[in-house]
């Protein structure tokens, strides 16, 4: 028996995921390389003003501030809010509070390592300057870290510090009025806002609101279910860890959440990737980041979708948009008639009569972005012809050689060329 609403419901979360897969966003996690934008939008210290600390007074205040990062690490680690919050002004009332739930949120996530160090120096924030005075300190602040269980090797995050020297020694002042000149994606993480609460299945973390921690148990069922869907179309070792966060801010690790105009370019979800180091170096996970306005919402077509893009991050960022799309709604559709109840003929039949004439080369990130529901329908198809030409060993072997090589591998995986596979694509009945 076939029930096509899920199936339409599938193309209406495709609708809903477009940004977030065709852009698949890779946050930025790591040391910013030379003329980044964010060391460009630093505030403006143009020549030495009277009372500018040399060189070496400035080597001697970043050592004793990397000393009380340290020490707030270490607090972490062995759970101590006291030592931890001896780093905060107690003057600071509303910021005490604030780290006070800073490190209770950290404190659930289970570091298996945990660095905070000093990195670009914003030693100019009007700001904090008529707030704290001339001597106040504000730095970009790396945050370098571990997930126990989910992050094969540390990965990292910045945050926007001010410290101010109070009795001779130094004490946090302020952590958010800096951000504008940090990563654009990325440093506000889910342990920076409310409580959170973590459910975790095997090799699935959830982070939810305290406040709906049946929410998280939810999301972390039908994130196992995903799993086990992705590791059964994929035919490359993948241990299932990944971290799904569903919580109701909108600002955890991004601020987009739509992408041209109406309500069918929602965005329902992001597979942020992690990179070890600076944001072009090689990727080593992904967190996947649902829409806070979506989060009750979430089914296994969606998770399954942003899972294979989970599974594949490792692999390299060279494969085609059509590819990493493709694949990962092959994969979708695969899991969908894995259940004999359920089919994937509507969205058969609307590729079929509706895209493929239309359907001139490989799609790229133009045609995503013009008409993202005929590229993601025909990357699917073209990806389905490969699947039935190669069968799915071969064609994770040929994704594994695009994602580390890109487009120029096709003839020599698949001996056709890429004109030969749209025709090919054209003509197949799926």
């Amino acid at each position: 028996m076939n029930h096509p609403k899920r199936l339409f419901a599938g193309v209406a979360a495709l609708a809903l995921t477009a940004s977030g897969a065709v852009f698949a966003v890779r946050a930025w996690h790591g040391d910013v390389p030379a003329g980044s934008s964010a060391v460009a939008a630093t505030p403006s210290t143009a020549g030495k003003t009277p009372g500018e600390l040399s060189a070496a007074e400035k080597a001697a205040r970043q050592k004793a501030v990397d000393a009380v990062l340290a020490r707030r690490a270490v607090a972490i680690q062995k759970g101590d809010l006291k030592g931890f919050l001896a780093t905060v002004d107690p003057k600071q009332t509303a910021l005490v509070a604030r780290e006070r739930m800073l490190y209770t949120n950290l404190r659930k996530f289970g570091f298996s390592t945990l660095q905070y160090f000093t990195a670009d120096t914003f030693e100019q924030v009007p700001t904090m300057i008529t707030k704290f005075g001339a001597a106040a300190f504000s730095t970009r602040v790396m945050m370098r870290y571990q997930i126990s269980g989910l992050d094969p090797r540390p990965v990292q995050t910045d945050l926007g510090y001010t410290f101010v020297q109070r009795a001779g020694a130094w004490v946090l002042v302020d952590d958010t009025a800096t951000d504008e000149f940090l990563s654009e994606a990325g440093h506000r993480q889910p342990w920076d806002f409310d409580e959170v609460q973590l459910v975790r299945r095997d090799k699935v973390v959830v982070v939810v609101d305290k406040r709906e921690a049946s929410l998280g148990t939810k999301v972390a069922k039908v994130a196992e279910k995903a799993v086990t869907s992705v590791r059964k179309h994929w035919e490359r070792p993948w241990n299932g860890a990944v971290l799904v966060v569903a919580m109701p801010q909108e600002r955890v690790m991004s601020t987009l959440w739509t992408a041209g105009s109406g309500d069918g370019w929602t965005i329902a979800a992001k597979a942020v990737t992690l990179f070890e180091g600076e944001q072009l170096g090689k990727p080593i996970g992904s967190r996947i980041v649902v829409n806070p306005a979506l989060r009750k919402k979430l089914d296994k077509d969606l998770l399954v979708h942003e899972m294979t893009h989970v599974a594949t991050a490792t692999l390299g960022l060279n494969a085609p948009i059509w590819a990493v799309e493709g694949l990962a709604e092959y994969v979708r559709c695969r899991s969908i008639e894995d259940d004999p109840h359920w089919s994937v003929d509507p969205y058969r039949k609307r590729v079929r009569t509706k895209y493929l004439s239309k359907l001139k080369a490989l799609p790229n990130e133009t045609v995503f972005a013009d008409d993202a529901d005929q590229a993601y329908g025909t990357s699917w198809w073209i990806v389905e012809y490969l699947a039935d030409k190669l069968g799915e060993k071969k064609l994770a072997t040929l994704y594994v050689d695009l994602s580390q090589h890109g487009e120029t591998v096709l003839t020599k995986d698949t001996g056709l060329t890429a004109a030969q596979i749209v025709a090919g694509a054209k003509k197949f009945k799926g």
